[in-house]
């Protein structure tokens, strides 16, 4: 059977611009359940964004991406909607980065014969599939860049920037949240970057250097950083989809600012959409209430949603972009102050 055959429907990327999800969430606001969640948070999402004394820290996990959420975090960039991203390797590099560089996530089915799927070198994300022949050249691309480096530790945000600066130069970032952040200086922290196509590209940089020296990912570097953001920030809110590394290692900034003895002030907003259950104890699925007991979120404006990403985040989204918030809003730059103080 054809590789064609699997790969010929290609995911396209909702655009929240093309509607407007805010009578919607209004009527949801009369309503219960996690219709009025998500009404909820939206409000507090355009609390943040009316906060001109706020940082908004936008934290990613799943396969969003490669689901057709790309171009929502691509307009909340473009337009100041979000100053710094939070993500994991597999949405930055695997999906994002992926794309940038020509190739494309397809639509598919959950139930495929996998074992058919591996043979024609086909990997399967549930119901999309991408080419394994493309994600290498991902990964080689990767290479390329590490290679291209001065041989020493990078912040996974200063590996991003110089993968923005790949793009740019090539004319091949249009739509690609890497090369938007990259023009915009909008830090993206991926902490377990070598969980991914960069860990690939990073493997093979350091096996060919052998004994000379490389280019290595410093996560505490990373820590370091998003705490100074947290620093030089009077407010901080945090729009999380999904949970695991990404929304632990937002939480655990105020923790980190308050040992260097900066400021140590919670995170005064927070919204989370998951699907992930509490009762276990898991960090997916672990309230905002229960991070207040921590010291890291603040208990008047926080909202869990209890909804799958690719229904609640295309909403909230798009009542956030027309209310229109956004227009009075800075942009902060933040890559700049980082680099600054390296």
């Amino acid at each position: 059977m054809s590789k064609k055959k699997f790969l010929k429907k290609a995911v396209k990327h909702i655009d929240i611009k093309a509607f407007d999800a805010t009578p919607l969430i209004t009527q949801f606001g009369k309503t219960a359940f996690q219709a009025k969640n998500l009404a909820r948070a939206c409000e507090i999402y355009e609390k943040m964004l009316k906060d001109r004394n706020c940082a908004v820290i936008l934290c990613l996990a799943g396969s969003l991406f490669s689901a057709g959420l790309k171009k929502i975090v691509y307009d909340m960039v473009e337009n100041n909607m979000v100053d710094a991203i939070i993500a994991t390797g597999a949405i930055i590099v695997d999906q994002d980065f992926f794309e940038a560089l020509g190739f494309k996530h397809y639509q598919g089915a959950p139930r495929s014969d996998d074992r058919e799927l591996f043979k024609m070198g086909i990997d399967r994300i549930y119901d999309t599939f991408i080419d394994e022949n493309e994600l290498r050249e991902c990964d080689v691309t990767v290479r390329k860049i590490a290679d291209g480096l001065a041989p020493q530790a990078y912040s996974s945000r200063e590996f991003i920037s110089f993968m923005g600066t790949y793009l740019d130069s090539r004319g091949r970032g249009e739509g690609s949240v890497v090369w938007a952040s990259f023009k915009k200086q909008v830090p993206i922290f991926v902490p377990a970057f070598s969980d991914s196509s960069a860990g690939f590209g990073l493997v093979l940089h350091q096996w060919e250097r052998k004994n000379a020296p490389k280019v290595t990912i410093d996560s505490v570097k990373d820590f370091l950083e998003l705490t100074k953001i947290k620093i030089a920030s009077k407010n901080t809110g945090l729009l999380m989809i999904g949970g695991g590394v990404p929304k632990n290692f937002a939480q655990d900034v105020t923790v980190s600012a308050d040992i260097i003895g900066g400021n140590a002030a919670m995170h005064k907003y927070a919204v989370q959409i998951t699907v992930a259950d509490e009762r276990d104890g898991g960090l997916s699925g672990s309230t905002l209430k229960e991070a207040h007991s921590w010291g890291k979120v603040d208990a008047r404006y926080e909202q869990m949603v209890y909804s799958e990403a690719t229904l609640a985040f295309p909403l909230l989204a798009s009542c956030a972009y027309h209310r229109g918030s956004w227009k009075r809003r800075v942009e902060r730059r933040l890559n700049q102050l980082l680099d600054e103080g390296n």
